[in-house]
């Protein structure tokens, strides 16, 4: 096995060993209070003394760290550490270990860094995927805290690393949130090899590299505004009052619900959140929506369109209904899946399509093929039942049918010891029974009974 390979073997084995053992995590929510940590992690490989403008890119790099150090010194709630690669040995060794945390998080640690950024000098290689790997070690263990890499680099992995898949483990394992990578000086269309990392940001010039730079603490740093639109089937966004869930993308953890509303100006309302985050967006209407993988741009305003056309359905009973709960079962059209327990005598909305019923009446009601349009109420009514009462001083046991056009229609079974009331829609019946203890079927009876809407029948067993 060559040298490169056997460092692709360590490191996965090793990254394997850190995700079984770390306890590092998330926070769902940003609480107040909740402390961010941004670990830069500094390419010093060789080709970082390659120009930039009118200096190289290490000092422009350098320089800009410097400044945002001390900008950042001021937030009592961020604390930042520096971990830098390719420095400390040179090019043709092929040093894929050279990694090295050279300032940890600590409180008013910015001086020192500043002080070390200065003695950096590039030399080896670039190592992306396992300096990643040992920066999930940097993180003190506390639940109550963003954990955040800015990664600064001017190449692609040269150890036969795999920046994706480590990148992809440690966001799933709520290691760490989504890193941010800032790529400076490079050739070609890169952009396609970091997306999978984190989010990449492109800077060939050091005025580009500061804006950029300050773009990305101000998105490890800030949440931002977000606006639903839940669209009608004309495409307006005028559907709401419905519950609203979002997920991490990448580990599908739960991180807030909210109740979509329109604003005192007659549109969604905003929220805020964390644009280190990629969201899925569960929408829980009947059936539910959903919309994944939604980014939200830092210090902008972003507007999610998802199609969720509603109209409702009515279910409606006749008179006094007879009925404890009466409900209905409600299936997509053709589908078995249970969507929605609807009780009757209340209206509730669904998203636009066909659908089928069953009724939980005895004998049960099944409808089928009925459509749900846009903002309209589509109304089923049910008779009001008849009441069945059975009279006997001895216990029975048998069945009840409905005959319809000569056929028996079983409907439920009889085991009574006593007078019992059967709630029944309308229709002509037949009790089939004989006395619990009766030996001879022979002496089973039949007697057939006509159920009237809103009416007691009885008979005597």
């Amino acid at each position: 096995m060559g040298y490169k390979q056997c460092m692709k073997h360590t490191i996965t084995l090793c990254l394997a060993l850190l995700l079984s053992a770390t306890s590092f995590s998330q926070s769902p929510s940003s609480p107040k209070n909740q402390t961010t940590r941004i670990l830069f992690l500094l390419d010093a490989s060789g080709s970082m003394y390659a120009r930039m403008g009118d200096d190289t890119r290490i000092n422009v790099a350098k320089r800009l760290l410097s400044r945002m150090s001390d900008s950042l010194s001021s937030l009592t709630d961020v604390e930042i550490a520096l971990r830098v690669y390719g420095h400390q040995y040179d090019k043709q060794r092929q040093v894929c270990t050279d990694t090295k945390l050279e300032v940890g998080f600590a409180k008013d640690n910015h001086e020192e860094i500043k002080e070390r950024i200065k003695d950096i000098r590039p030399k080896g290689t670039t190592l992306i995927a396992y300096s990643l790997q040992e920066a999930a070690y940097d993180f003190p263990s506390n639940v109550n805290c963003r954990n955040i890499i800015i990664l600064i680099t001017d190449g692609l992995e040269e150890c036969d690393g795999d920046p994706c898949a480590v990148s992809q483990a440690l966001q799933k394992q709520g290691v760490i949130l989504k890193p941010f990578i800032i790529g400076i000086g490079m050739e070609g269309d890169f952009k396609k090899q970091f997306e999978c990392i984190g989010k990449y940001f492109e800077a060939n010039t050091e005025e580009a590299f500061e804006k950029v730079l300050d773009v990305v603490v101000a998105q490890a740093l800030n949440n931002t505004t977000c606006q639903v639109n839940l669209l009608d089937k004309f495409g307006k966004p005028t559907e709401t009052d419905v519950n609203i869930s979002f997920y991490d993308a990448t580990t599908k953890e739960f991180l807030t619900n909210v109740v979509h509303t329109m604003n005192d100006k007659g549109v969604p309302d905003t929220i805020y959140l964390d644009p280190a985050h990629n969201y899925d967006i569960l929408v829980h209407t009947i059936p539910p929506v959903r919309k994944n993988n939604v980014e939200i741009l830092p210090g902008k305003h972003t507007v999610v369109d998802i199609p969720a056309p509603q109209g409702s359905l009515h279910l409606d009973v006749d008179g006094i209904t007879g009925y404890n709960r009466l409900n209905a079962i409600i299936t997509k059209q053709g589908s078995c899946e249970i969507l929605h327990m609807q009780q009757f005598n209340t209206i509730e909305p669904y998203i636009i399509g066909t659908y089928d019923l069953e009724i939980l009446t005895l004998p049960r009601i099944r409808y089928e093929g009925i459509k749900i349009e846009q903002s309209k109420i589509t109304t089923l009514k049910v008779h009001q039942p008849g009441k069945l009462n059975m009279i006997t001083r001895v216990p029975f046991v048998g069945d009840i049918y409905r005959i319809k056009g000569g056929d028996y229609e079983w409907v439920c079974n009889v085991d009574i010891k006593e007078n019992t009331v059967f709630t029944l829609q309308p229709g002509e019946y037949a009790v089939v029974a004989r006395k619990t203890k009766e030996v001879n079927m022979i002496n089973s009876r039949e007697q057939t009974v006509e159920v009237i809407s809103g009416k007691t029948t009885n008979i005597t067993l």
